[in-house]
């Protein structure tokens, strides 16, 4: 199969493999930091966002600011989650845990995921994410666990359209951890602080 751009390093088998889904114009790179943070050791899968906004990496692409293309979104998600499966056989993963972490663009895909391809994402760490598709499929999510850190005062991720995401999630049955900064569209000290938390549980 065709997959994404990435890089893979190995880590402790008896921690999460972290799945680091960078913002928009960023690249594999941009989170292993934040990955040391949440789970030292782990090993770490970053693919690059294979859409291209003039030349700025994304996910999937957009019609406007915060006005996504929801059948590009279904799309990439797919691809995504088939790039999760193909990196399992390649890296030789088998049924070790997997938890994504993404931040803003990231997070919007690894949302997108977890709605529509649950049985390959079930955990998510999202930072700066909101609701990524307006009317995902009716998938029992009871075993999938989702932590959320949004600023109150995010442009980019307005607070209805987070609250709209976390309501397809547990009307899904799935088990979301909220977590609220007072700025904006970033990862606070706080919120890696909460995630680390989520994490280990």
């Amino acid at each position: 199969m065709s997959t994404l751009e990435h890089k893979y390093a190995e880590g402790d088998a008896t921690k999460p493999v972290l799945l680091l889904l960078h913002g928009t114009g960023g690249g594999p790179d941009d989170l292993l930091g934040l990955a040391r943070e949440l789970s030292p050791g782990s090993a770490t899968l970053a693919p690059a966002g294979p859409v291209s906004e003039f030349g700025a990496a994304r996910w999937f692409r957009r019609l406007a600011e915060g006005v996504f293309d929801h059948a590009d979104v279904v799309k990439r998600a797919g691809e995504l989650a088939d790039f999760v499966e193909w990196a399992r056989q390649e890296y030789g993963l088998g049924d070790r845990r997997l938890v994504a972490v993404g931040f803003s663009n990231g997070a919007n895909i690894a949302a997108a995921v977890t709605l529509l391809r649950p049985e390959v994402l079930k955990e998510a760490a999202l930072f700066s994410g909101m609701s990524p598709v307006p009317q995902p499929p009716e998938f029992d999510l009871s075993g999938s666990r989702v932590f959320l850190s949004n600023g109150e005062q995010d442009p980019m991720a307005p607070l209805p359209s987070t609250e709209e995401y976390i309501r397809l999630l547990e009307e899904r049955h799935a088990d979301v951890t909220i977590h609220r900064q007072p700025g904006g569209h970033q990862i606070t000290l706080d919120g890696v602080r909460a995630a680390r938390e989520w994490l280990a549980r």
